[in-house]
């Protein structure tokens, strides 16, 4: 099944009719494409793109008050659409590349010079919104991510890497510049600061209970003052800054 067109909403920007109409007219069959507004000198072209906010402006170069490339100037290149020139002379082309235009026609425009540029207008937009969509898939990941915690650890090893579940860590301790990661019966060391795993770590699983130590909270089996004994019989400190946060935890997870 062919994929849809990007849908495009153009304004068409020239002081003469014709002109305008001369582009409605190429536009018309093609599916996808609204013209969202017509302007005829530049201060009402400037008026349009923040009214209409347009993705496509056929752009004259030779309007009345304001030229498109003084328009282009005043509306600030970050914040234009993608533009395609249109102009009775040939003269400015190399001006309206050097402004990052995406075409360049000349009147009377040539149809198939004018199907040309719409493709590449939808190809551009396409690109963008394809970018657009990976980025914001990619920060609703992250943001997943930050919520709920990593679910493994790489641990490089002399023959490959080390796969560690954080679900099967009991806590893990400073050494040195490592981080030990405590697993039952065996450790794991992997060069990465406490702070950092901290970041990483589901905050709702997991706790820091001393400057060097992070816990997970349902390894802990008793809680004294000064550490904490584990379902292993380890022993972990907890220092007294900690304390009072790691009781409203433990309080939580117990529903009281």
């Amino acid at each position: 099944m062919k994929p849809e067109p990007t849908k495009l909403r153009v304004l068409v920007a020239d002081d003469e009719p014709l002109a305008r109409r001369g582009v409605r007219q190429l536009l018309a069959p093609h599916s996808g494409i609204t013209v969202v507004g017509e302007s005829r000198n530049g201060p009402d072209t400037l008026k349009a793109l923040d009214a209409l906010n347009p993705d496509l402006l056929f752009l004259d170069i030779q309007m009345p008050e304001m030229n498109g490339f003084e328009v282009l100037r005043a509306h600030g290149p970050h914040r234009m659409p993608e533009v395609i020139f249109v102009t009775a002379h040939d003269q400015f082309a190399v001006q309206a590349f050097e402004a990052q235009a995406l075409d360049y026609l000349v009147k009377p425009l040539n149809v198939e010079r004018f199907e040309a540029a719409l493709t590449r207008a939808r190809h551009r937009l396409e690109m963008i919104h394809a970018i657009d969509r990976a980025a914001r898939l990619t920060a609703l990941l992250a943001a997943e991510r930050a919520r709920n915690g990593i679910e493994r650890l790489i641990i490089p090893t002399a023959t490959g890497e080390l796969i560690i579940p954080v679900s099967e860590i009991d806590w893990i301790s400073a050494d040195d510049y490592y981080a030990q990661l405590h697993v039952g019966s065996k450790h794991h060391f992997l060069r990465e600061s406490l702070t950092s795993l901290e970041a990483k770590l589901n905050p709702k699983n997991f706790a820091r209970v001393h400057r060097s130590a992070i816990v997970q909270l349902d390894r802990i089996r008793e809680l004294h003052n000064d550490e904490l004994i584990l379902r292993t019989g380890q022993k972990v400190p907890v220092s007294r800054r900690k304390r009072p946060a790691l009781d409203d935890l433990l309080r939580h997870r117990l529903g009281n």
